[in-house]
């Protein structure tokens, strides 16, 4: 099913611009010649891809079709009328080649030519003869052209008689068909069967490489390959395995290069580009995607994919499709086949990571739950001139799950069912979970932008997960679905341990400022995993803490820590810790719900489940958001828990405060 919805996009979009024997390459170079055969000039096609940015020039040649150029290896080997320059004109711009290897490779060159030639008699073709013959006499002349200096190795030269490339006249384009056609003939080969057209072939060539696939190497790498002995089966050698047409083979090549260059020619306007089809995940993988049918709309959709699930670039998106990022699908009116194909290179061969067949439809539904799955509330500021991102961006949200600098962040097949998760709507793989925490628990703390940004997108992640094993009953714990800010109406003992320590926090910022290490740079790991053994110190210091802070010279310290004392005393209170009415501590107008003197905490537990580690995680992210919340995301905040805990509404705190010193005046 891959190749044959590989070969239909070939179809679809005109890939092979109705000349199956040529393809796209960029010429750089054109040798001008007269009818004759005398060299005219040199012509540079060269055009520089960062004209309009301040980058360092970047210079490639205009794209062209070209006769289809076999694969070259470490032999010499030369292409049809449009080749480099030690080969079209015998002549190394790096000086480096021998005159015997450049003799040699001018003379492949010029047999090409001659066949064609003598084949057809065709006038361009003796035009080109008669220069490639005196070829030497021309050398000295076409080095001396200021132009030459520029020429790099691997540029592709053609010709041209006039203003015409000689490899895109009639005359050449049918010679070249026809000598490639006699090549698949072998009357005493066995027949197969095409195992997408179902044709009978007796010639199963090599699957055409495919650069740019992420891990291969520079040359390309096969889509189907057999060579090793162990790929073999049934006495069958090679491609025999699965064979495949040369015509299928091709498309399905030409469709895979399309959706991994980024800059891929519009057969319709060869100055133009196609707009990108895929999303690159890590240094070794790559998700592409396409469409069955070619419209107006699948085409909107799709050119906003990419920025979509990146998160980043909002300009680029239309307005219609932005509502996706908050959690609202997107209007979509025709039905649509989608496809996606998750591919990584290596040693030669390409790895289909995942392959996933489903409707734009779904797709967009989909996409639209995964962002709402994802939202969460940000600690982190964006940058000057910056605007913050509609959803954590993507290379963030993976990235955060290694340890920072890893060139390589997660697993290949962590990032395949990442995607197939955003697509399909499925649970996200596990691993994500346990990442997230081993992250979490080796990084908490940190005041750098970037070890912000990375609890953000951990955060994010762990909402995601949780949520979706919440709704496909995969968790092995009972919890509320978590929102995107701080929820005061969860019971979960993972989640409010979490809160916690925000809490206890937050009181030793009030009472000691800037210190070298925090409760959670020193205890946020242990608490996580362990939390009976640890919260009974932290409860402890809380208190000199609390003393501390409510002496503190500033009138603001003194009013926050008695808030912050109170938001304690309630989520503990949600803990079932409660305390003996005899050890009350002194001069208290609330008894505290444990002893002063205590050693163990009665109601929270000696250990934590995965998933409730992971609400801990959350519950601190979304309690350090609340407490340094503005008066107005405040005030929305209220609004939408208006049936939350008096302590954690402003209003009625107040109220109570008021009723406090009026107590105490009185």
């Amino acid at each position: 099913m891959i190749l044959q919805a590989l070969a239909q996009l070939t179809k679809t979009e005109n890939l092979l611009a109705g000349e199956p024997d040529y393809e796209f390459r960029r010429v750089a170079w054109g040798i001008s010649i007269s009818t004759t055969g005398k060299f005219q000039k040199l012509i540079s096609y060269r055009i520089d891809r960062n004209a309009n940015n301040d980058r360092k020039e970047d210079y490639v040649g205009k794209w062209s079709l070209v006769p289809k150029q076999p694969i070259r290896t470490s032999g010499a080997k030369s292409f049809f009328l449009v080749d480099k320059c030690e080969y079209a004109l015998g002549l190394d711009p790096t000086g480096k080649r021998g005159k015997d290897a450049l003799t040699e490779r001018s003379g492949l060159f010029l047999e090409q030519v001659k066949a064609w030639h003598d084949e057809t008699g065709d006038k361009t073709a003796n035009s080109l003869l008669a220069f490639l013959t005196d070829i030497k006499k021309y050398q000295p002349e076409i080095q001396k052209d200021k132009s030459f200096g520029e020429i790099e190795p691997n540029d592709l030269m053609g010709f041209l008689v006039k203003t015409d490339w000689i490899h895109r006249v009639e005359g050449a384009k049918k010679f070249w068909s026809t000598l490639r056609l006699q090549e698949d003939v072998d009357e005493d080969a066995p027949t197969y069967q095409c195992l997408v057209s179902g044709e009978e072939i007796s010639d199963i060539p090599l699957f055409p490489l495919v650069k740019r696939v992420p891990g291969g190497t520079s040359s390309g790498v096969a889509l189907v390959s057999h060579n090793a002995n162990a790929f073999n089966s049934y006495g069958l050698d090679g491609n025999e395995n699965a064979p495949v047409s040369r015509e299928i083979s091709e498309a399905c090549g030409i469709a895979l290069a399309r959706l991994l260059d980024p800059q891929f020619p519009n057969p319709d306007n060869l100055d133009a580009t196609l707009e990108p089809r895929f999303i690159r995940l890590g240094s070794n993988t790559a998700v592409c995607y396409w469409t069955r049918e070619k419209n107006n709309e699948a085409e909107s959709a799709l050119n906003a994919l990419g920025n979509l699930i990146s998160g980043e670039d909002e300009a680029s998106v239309e307005k219609n499709l932005k509502s996706i990022w908050y959690g609202r699908p997107a209007k979509l009116n025709k039905p649509n086949a989608f496809y996606a194909l998750t591919i990584s290179g290596t040693q030669g061969r390409a790895i289909i990571r995942d392959w996933l067949e489903t409707s734009l439809n779904e797709v967009n539904e989909n996409l639209a739950q995964h962002f709402a799955d994802l939202a969460i509330c940000r600690n982190t500021q964006p940058k000057k001139r910056t605007a913050e991102s509609p959803a954590v961006p993507m290379n963030w949200l993976l990235k955060s799950l290694a340890a920072e600098g890893r060139s390589d962040p997660v697993p290949p097949t962590v990032e395949s069912g990442f995607i197939r998760s955003a697509f399909q709507g499925k649970p996200y793989p596990l691993q994500m979970l346990q990442r997230a925490l081993v992250r979490s628990r080796a990084e908490a703390g940190g005041d750098e932008w970037t070890d912000s940004m990375r609890r953000d997108a951990r955060a994010s992640v762990l909402k995601a997960v949780l949520n979706r094993r919440k709704r496909k009953q995969l968790n092995f714990t009972d919890y509320p679905e978590v929102t995107i800010d701080m929820n005061p109406e969860s019971r979960n003992t993972g989640y409010a341990l979490g809160m916690l320590i925000a809490v206890l926090e937050q009181l030793q910022r009030l009472a000691l400022d800037d210190v070298n290490a925090s409760v959670v740079d020193r205890y946020f790991s242990a608490a996580s995993a362990s939390p009976k053994s640890v919260f009974v110190r932290l409860l402890k210091n809380s208190l000199h803490h609390y003393r501390k802070a409510s002496k503190s010279e500033k009138k603001q310290n003194r009013s926050s820590a008695r808030y912050m004392e109170r938001v304690k005393d309630e989520i503990l209170s949600w803990l079932k810790v409660d305390a003996p009415k005899t050890q009350e501590p002194e001069k208290r107008k609330r008894p505290l719900p444990y002893p002063a003197s205590m050693t163990t905490p009665f109601g929270i537990p000696s250990s934590l489940s995965l998933e409730d580690q992971g609400l801990f995680v959350l519950g601190y992210h979304q309690m350090r958001h609340w407490i340094f919340m503005k008066k107005e995301p405040r005030a929305e905040w209220e609004k939408q828990y208006p049936n939350a805990p008096a302590v954690f509404l402003r209003k009625k705190q107040d109220e109570i405060e008021k009723e406090e010193l009026e107590a105490g005046t009185a």
